[in-house]
């Protein structure tokens, strides 16, 4: 049972209408009491409400009354209606517990995909069922990666946009192309867009295409990104590098899921799932206004962050062992052996360029080394160090025991039995400490 709360008659009549020719049983309600009537004794599937009521235009009822059928349900999807000039609003809401909004005049496929996605969501969190995910092409067995698997696993079958977080080199877009690869629109396009490449000039005609003549030098029609992408998938890199007015416009389609090419009077229909990535710090450009706050809570629907490398160093091995196999394939090569003593030296790499920097040792590496078994020293000898922040840390500590031993035996005469009484160890213990630091006495 869908729940329309609205005190537009007209809004109420063609939203029920609507949504009962799709298929949903429809209740109304014409004000936030007969909502609250409602919600206190039944619980709606979701509910779609207007954000402003008779008695104010500031949407304070709006606010009041999702916050208490929250109290009552919790978990039961809201979708919010405004006006685009009100944005602002229908972003408090969000921030109160709603699952999204539409703007007025609203498409009707999009409200439906919005519909749709909010409850096979909320259907999979309540029954908890699995899907088919397809998980074979991310490698790693750590925890944090496995958090972000589940979840993408839950939304993959949705159109929900998702937003993926982590620093360069992470596996943001191997994970993009599995949430397309394991969704719907698998067959359809998936199309990559690195929008820190895009100047504020190129933006409208790269996105959404143009018609000969639109410009100088726009001799033919093209078409855009978006058009490439339809039926599929459109993955916005960088997100966060791009430009505040560009913002204004990704917003727009984003929310009308409609654009025109430059050069066109017809309105087209974008009719894709939005993915996102950015290793930049989206809160810190909010704080900042840098990056648009309603933009940002329409591409974080279902947000996921990546571990660097150096976080699942456990991986490094599996990591390895695929990546070894991919490149021996590519050269036509037997895959070589890796010794433990390599892979403990992997291991401890700062690793600041996370998976890309590791892909591109092993493979450079691989191809430099004559035999079949690579070890430390192959490794080495591609720009690794032996001097990583362990080993440093290892031999400042040392350094400072090899000091206060001479000290303790200075102290002592040379005494041995008296230098290991101050050092508080025993006289065999010494001997070994002696051994190892090639003290004289």
């Amino acid at each position: 049972m869908l729940l329309i709360v609205d005190d537009d008659n007209s809004v109420r009549v063609s939203l029920k209408l609507l949504l009962k020719r799709n298929g949903y049983d429809v209740a109304v309600a014409a004000s936030p009491a007969e909502a609250i009537a409602f919600v206190r004794t039944s619980r709606p599937d979701l509910v779609v409400m207007d954000m402003n009521y008779t008695r104010t235009t500031t949407g304070e009822e709006g606010l009041t009354l999702l916050k208490q059928i929250k109290v009552f349900h919790p978990d039961v999807p809201v979708i919010l209606i405004t006006a685009w000039g009100n944005i602002p609003l229908a972003v408090e809401g969000i921030r109160a517990g709603a699952f999204d909004f539409i703007t007025k005049p609203w498409d009707n496929q999009s409200l439906l995909g919005r519909i749709s996605t909010a409850l096979s969501l909320s259907s999979r969190a309540d029954t908890g069922s699995q899907s088919t995910f397809d998980r074979s092409a991310i490698i790693g067995k750590d925890p944090q990666l496995t958090t972000v698997l589940d979840t993408i696993e839950r939304v993959a079958a949705t159109d929900a946009p998702v937003l993926i977080l982590g620093e360069n080199g992470t596996g943001k877009e191997l994970i993009a192309e599995a949430i397309h690869k394991n969704s719907r629109r698998r067959n359809g396009p998936m199309v990559k867009v690195n929008l820190g490449g895009l100047s504020q000039s190129l933006f409208e005609s790269e996105m959404f295409g143009y018609r000969k003549g639109a410009f100088t030098g726009a001799v033919t029609d093209r078409e855009g990104r978006f058009a490439a992408a339809e039926g599929g998938t459109i993955f916005l890199d960088e997100i966060g590098d791009l430009d505040i007015n560009s913002q204004v416009k990704l917003l727009r389609v984003l929310q009308e899921h409609t654009y025109e090419p430059l050069g066109d009077t017809h309105t087209r229909r974008a009719d894709v799932r939005v993915v996102c990535a950015t290793n930049a710090d989206l809160n810190e450009m909010l704080a900042k206004g840098t990056f648009r706050e309603d933009l940002f809570y329409r591409i974080n629907l279902i947000t996921v962050t990546l571990p660097p490398l150096r976080e699942r160093r456990d991986d490094i091995p599996m990591l390895v062992d695929h990546l070894l196999g991919k490149v021996s394939a590519a050269a036509g090569r037997e895959k070589p052996d890796v010794t433990a003593e390599a892979i403990e030296l992997l291991k401890r790499q700062p690793w600041r360029g996370n998976i890309r920097q590791l892909a591109n040792i092993v493979e450079r590496t691989m191809l430099v080394t004559p035999g079949n078994t690579l070890d430390a020293r192959d490794f080495l000898a591609q720009g690794l160090s032996a001097h990583t922040e362990e080993i440093k840390n290892i031999g400042r500590l040392e350094s400072t025991e090899k000091a206060e031993i001479e000290n303790a035996l200075t102290a002592s005469g040379g005494n041995l039995s008296r230098a290991a009484a101050l050092l508080g160890i025993t006289r065999q213990t010494l001997y070994r400490r002696l051994a190892k630091y090639d003290i004289k006495i």
